[in-house]
């Protein structure tokens, strides 16, 4: 019996997935990085620690990795005060039918929890979720199903009573992981043939992810 959604954030909820890659691909053409395109999908759906373990991996720890974080931090946010949060096509209206349908919601993103919550507010969105579970409050990263678990000891359900929303691979592996239904959205990064295996669902938009969450739900 499926009673719960639990949602990653980034490229699922919005577009600031894209919007964090194209702030480092920019950095990357100003200071002649390599393979910026290929370490930043390494990167997809992990907690900042494993990023910046990920970064160094690729480019040595002489790479000025915290440096570059305040550049393309402001460029972000630039973006965001001028233009507003990025709101993924069919995400509100998702929301509402979940909501509507009875079912409880939780937000579970390897970002800061305080930017998750911070970027809620900024969409209107944060009154949908009961339970909003960030990175830095975990101490595994997806694909690591802790993150998952977390959200769903929040919600006060079982993890075999919920789906998990996710657009990257280790989400889809932390969510398989915690026993959930995993349903992809993809993003950036393409369905591969173990996303087919391990999601229950690979929606070609959010509205398809939601009709099916709801059948799911027997709603």
């Amino acid at each position: 019996m499926i009673t719960a959604v639990v949602f990653d954030m980034d490229g699922v909820l919005f577009d600031t997935e894209r919007l964090c890659q194209d702030c480092w691909l920019e950095l990357a053409k100003e200071f002649d990085i390599p393979n910026m395109e290929e370490v930043y999908a390494l990167c997809v759906g992990v907690n900042a620690q494993t990023t910046e373990r990920i970064v160094y991996e690729n480019y040595g720890k002489d790479f000025p990795y915290e440096q570059y974080c305040k550049l393309t931090s402001e460029m972000y946010k630039r973006y965001i005060e001028t233009n507003g949060i990025p709101v993924k096509p069919g995400v509100r209206e998702t929301l509402a039918a979940l909501a509507s349908a009875g079912l409880r919601l939780a937000v579970a993103s390897s970002t800061r929890r305080e930017k998750v919550l911070q970027h809620l507010r900024d969409a209107g969105i944060e009154t949908y979720f009961s339970a909003v579970i960030g990175g830095d409050t975990v101490s595994h990263s997806k694909p690591h199903p802790e993150i998952f678990l977390k959200a769903c000891e929040g919600l006060g359900v079982a993890p075999e009573e919920a789906i998990a929303v996710e657009d990257s691979h280790n989400g889809i592996r932390a969510a398989y992981a915690a026993g959930m239904t995993p349903v992809m959205v993809p993003d950036l990064l393409p369905v591969t043939e173990e996303m087919r295996n391990l999601a229950a669902y690979v929606a070609e938009t959010m509205d398809d992810a939601c009709d099916w969450m709801l059948r799911a739900a027997g709603r």
